[in-house]
């Protein structure tokens, strides 16, 4: 099916770019599961002359504009690296006021996400997140946890090689023999039990890495890569990676269709 959502009447400008990139998006394929690594909100603040911490702050308009446009196309989930665990090497003032522009954001956001029936769920270590953070986390986990229009998944103090560990440590805990253990036995203990693999990564800033994120999920998953800092990542770019992301054929290690033809 081709054509503009109703969801998106009002929302994409008549006559702009992005009604030209929603008129190319073929909606009956859309990517199930996006992840993007936010990166570049440093650079963002340095190149204006201003602290890193007003690069964060910028940050908070293009995770409402990319969350909103994504339950808009009917993307069912969402999966934004917010803490990685390595950000924790930064320095202990940028550390704090991530964390407390993350509350802050979260109490601010409540409305949204109920009002618009998106569900939030958490990955990575939680018991290392700030206490008032990891509150505040819980209690809208809880009172959004029957929604169901979009998965919002938020990674936290999160690290795929962390994320294995564990899942190998519950493994070993639960004494499963190893001729009983597979990549869906093993999967039910990762922090995305139960949530599709991601089918599109977006990375702002240009950097051609993982960052150690989603190792285990990303085996199959199509990467697409913008010199975009995150503080000016908008629609039309979520829309561009769709756009490019439906051109692709995927393999998942098979042979092409079209060689098979």
């Amino acid at each position: 099916m081709f054509g503009m959502l109703d969801t998106l009447q009002g929302y994409i400008e008549p006559g702009s770019q992005e009604e030209d990139l929603v008129q190319q998006i073929d909606f009956s394929s859309l990517p199930v599961h996006i992840a993007i690594i936010m990166d570049g909100n440093g650079r963002w603040a340095q190149r204006r002359n201003l602290p890193r911490s007003e690069g964060h702050r910028a940050a908070t308009e293009s995770v409402q504009e990319t969350v909103e446009t994504s339950a808009r196309l009917g993307i069912e989930y969402l999966t934004l690296y917010a803490f990685s665990w390595e950000n924790w090497k930064r320095p202990p003032d940028e550390v704090k006021t991530l964390w407390d522009l993350l509350a802050e954001n979260l109490h601010r956001g409540e409305k949204a996400l109920i009002d618009n029936d998106l569900k939030l769920h958490v990955i990575g270590e939680k018991k290392g997140i700030p206490f008032f953070v990891r509150q505040e986390l819980k209690r809208l986990e809880k009172i959004t946890r029957n929604n169901r229009r979009l998965d919002l998944i938020l990674a936290l103090n999160y690290g795929g090689r962390q994320e294995i560990l564990r899942a190998c440590k519950q493994v070993l805990t639960r004494n499963i023999r190893p001729g009983k253990l597979d990549e869906k036995t093993f999967s039910c203990y990762l922090d995305t039990a139960n949530l599709p693999d991601p089918d599109l990564l977006i990375r702002t800033s240009g950097e051609l890495r993982l960052s150690n994120f989603l190792l285990w999920q990303c085996a199959y998953t199509e990467f697409w890569i913008t010199p975009v800092l995150w503080p000016d990542f908008r629609k039309k770019d979520l829309l561009q990676a769709i756009v490019d992301y439906q051109k692709r054929e995927r393999r998942f290690g098979g042979v092409s269709q079209k060689e098979d033809q």
